[in-house]
């Protein structure tokens, strides 16, 4: 499923047009990315929990050289589905 058909399926079910579907879908996930970029974790009870981790530094090996790589640390979103969810 591709956000055009999320789109599709939020107007069906909530008896909106697909303008008020879209718009209400960008605001939700640009909530969603605000949150996350101020390290707040996103808890929806029934879905799930996305939260922003912090990933240490670590060697890597180049997979078409064999040659040793330092990847550094970064941050990286995490999804944990609700226990409902991954049924």
């Amino acid at each position: 499923m591709n956000k055009t058909d999320l789109v599709n399926e939020i107007a069906a079910k909530a008896g909106l047009n697909k303008v008020s579907a879209k718009a209400a879908l960008d605001a939700c996930l640009e909530s969603i990315e605000q949150a996350l970029a101020n390290d707040n974790k996103v808890q929806l009870i029934g879905f799930g929990t996305f939260q922003v981790v912090e990933k240490e530094a670590r060697t890597g090996i180049n997979p078409r050289t064999k040659e040793k790589i330092e990847i550094p640390a970064r941050k990286v979103v995490k999804f944990k589905p609700a226990s409902e969810l991954a049924k």
